[in-house]
């Protein structure tokens, strides 16, 4: 057996697509989706990330705004900028690029930011929200995960079985309420978790998202497993890999995700789908 490779390149192109009609149509209307990217130091992947991100909105005919600061903004300033976005009505989505310099707060930055315009998914009302799935904005990178499992027939997971590996509140913990509520029943593994290949070889989907290379490997995998990975890391090349043996897995999975080209474009997508609903929602 061979995988089959979902494809995040070209269903990231798709989606972008309609976000691009949706947004002309709403623009149209005299209400541009409108974007806050907020940078502050001189993190270096942070400053490709962002730059990928105001590129994308221009790409879908949103209106962006990159805001770049040095690390020595003090936290207040940084908090008082956030909130004159919050007034702004041109801006529907504000976004700061994490991590952030030693001296400032994350919990309390991302909390200063509206759930109204929380198009990251970070906030506590959006994990709220999520929780008992009321309407809000969902975490990007699991949500384009649950799209990548949508576009192979697999929306609705009831009697499958899902592992995700890692518990972060960006990726892990969202990630296991996105599957349970398409009914998966849901096992999350994390470092306390003890043999966790006994659990992974009982998965038809396995989420792997660590930041560890290598933490899934072939023997660990239920042949014809869907197998998606979170993960972005380096080989001993230097070459971009994720957290799973791809070349030992892909002959036993039945789907994978390639790093890159996986779940990377999708992340991104997903922030810009976001950004378009606030921008529908505020017309509401």
């Amino acid at each position: 057996m061979t995988a089959q490779l979902i494809d995040g390149n070209a269903l990231s192109q798709q989606l972008r697509g309609e976000v691009a009609r949706r947004a002309a149509d709403l623009t149209a209307k005299g209400r541009q989706p409108g974007l806050a990217v907020i940078l502050v130091g001189e993190n270096p992947a942070s400053q490709v990330y962002v730059r990928n991100k105001v590129k994308s909105c221009g790409d879908v005919g949103f209106h962006s705004v990159l805001e770049k600061y040095d690390a020595s903004l003090t936290e207040a300033e940084l908090l008082a900028r956030i909130e004159a976005l919050n007034q702004d009505p041109s801006i529907h989505g504000i976004l700061v690029q994490l991590p952030l310099p030693a001296h400032i707060d994350d919990h309390k930055v991302i909390e200063a930011i509206s759930p109204a315009k929380d198009v990251d998914g970070f906030h506590v009302a959006s994990a709220g929200a999520l929780m008992v799935g009321e309407v809000g904005f969902k975490a990007c990178t699991p949500y384009g995960c649950m799209k990548m499992l949508e576009s192979i027939g697999m929306a609705d997971l009831r009697g499958k079985h899902a592992v995700v590996i890692g518990r972060s509140n960006i990726v892990g913990k969202p990630m296991a309420m996105m599957l349970l509520a398409a009914n998966a029943t849901v096992t999350v593994c994390h470092s306390g978790t003890a043999d966790l290949a006994h659990h992974t070889r009982q998965a038809d989907v396995i989420v792997a998202a660590v930041g560890k290379r290598n933490v899934l490997t072939a023997d660990m995998v239920k042949p014809g497993a869907v197998v998606i990975d979170v993960g972005m890391n380096r080989n001993d090349e230097g070459k971009l890999c994720g957290d799973v043996d791809f070349a030992g897995i892909r002959d036993v999975a039945g789907w994978i995700t390639p790093v890159p080209g996986g779940v990377g474009p999708m992340t991104i997508t997903m922030l810009l789908v976001n950004t378009l609903e606030a921008a529908e929602r505020a017309g509401l």
